[in-house]
């Protein structure tokens, strides 16, 4: 892979639907749409908790640009301001009742051959990876185990859902994340110690785009040490890019009555392509990783830091 300094993303190359987004700004829940340019200013709507999530579930993903805009009363703000913070998608932040899970061994880059046009569906190894409200924003620090071999960026399309009253999950649109984790754990034990190597930091984009899973989304991964890029490589992770049908996987793990609760939000991960890891790469504490899904113009950046080590905890 070749190095060369972080820049902004490319423009969006494949068609993008629109999008919204929430936040807290001063305190208070708002909303805006569209995808703003870093710097520019923001028109904020406020909106209630559960808001757009109603609206989700009374009339779609289309539904969600009036529902941002009918309270009126907007404000405006710049991206960088100390007292905006962005939130994931519909994350009902009374309740908590929200769910980041994700897929795994999904890309073809990981399987020795081609689907064929009748494969048979076989469902991949999925997990849990923790509460919405864990998920971290754009900027934010991602916090890794003091015990962490080696770590892995993973790039992918999370996919939310927001359950109605009777339990029955609505689709909402699409983001992306990065799912952080100690891979290098993972390969001491993969049959048992994958759900330690996930409890790692995982990072979202605030934007909801209002379309069906994406078929082409790809992009870069930059990974910066002391302000200098250590390594840089591609990736791919919309539905091209998987082995598996991405309605097959929805239709397989939303039949479990247990993820049909009603009120529950959902994120998931529909799997990553090789990364740096696979490349011989090792991140570092207080690397920066940047991912530029440049197909949809959105730019996710975090820090990464190792906790330190805690002491036992005493029982009895």
């Amino acid at each position: 892979m070749s190095a060369a300094s972080a820049s902004a993303p490319e423009p969006a190359s494949v068609p993008v639907p629109p999008c919204v987004f929430e936040c807290e700004y001063r305190g208070v829940r708002h909303a805006g749409t569209g995808l703003p340019a870093p710097g520019a200013e923001l028109t904020l709507y406020p909106v209630a908790e559960g808001q757009l999530r109603a609206a989700v579930l009374a009339g779609g993903p289309r539904s969600l640009e009036q529902a941002v805009t009918a309270q009126g009363g907007p404000v405006t703000a710049t991206a960088d301001d100390p007292d905006l913070r962005f939130l994931p998608p519909l994350l009902p932040t009374d309740t908590n009742n929200s769910l980041l899970t994700g897929f795994m061994g999904t890309h073809r880059s990981k399987f020795d051959r081609p689907p064929t046009a009748d494969e048979p569906f076989r469902a991949p190894n999925w997990l849990i990876k923790g509460m919405g409200s864990w998920t971290r924003m754009p900027g934010e620090t991602l916090t890794v185990p003091a015990s962490a071999v080696a770590l892995l960026e993973e790039p992918e399309v999370a996919l939310v859902f927001a359950n109605d009253a009777d339990g029955v999950p609505h689709y909402a649109g699409y983001t992306f994340g990065n799912d952080l984790n100690d891979i290098g754990l993972h390969t001491q034990n993969p049959w048992g110690w994958t759900p330690y190597a996930k409890l790692c930091d995982s990072a979202m984009t605030p934007w909801l785009f209002l379309g069906a899973p994406p078929v082409t989304a790809a992009g870069r991964v930059v990974i910066e040490r002391g302000g200098e890029t250590a390594w840089e490589g591609p990736f791919t992770c919309g539905a091209d890019a998987l082995f598996q049908r991405v309605p097959d996987m929805i239709e397989h793990l939303l039949s479990y009555p247990a993820l049909r609760r009603p009120g529950l939000v959902q994120y998931m991960l529909l799997g990553s392509d090789k990364a740096s890891w696979h490349d011989g790469f090792r991140i570092a504490d207080e690397d920066r990783v940047t991912i530029e899904f440049t197909s949809h113009g959105v730019v996710l950046s975090n820090p990464v830091s190792w906790a330190k080590a805690v002491a036992p905890v005493q029982v009895g």
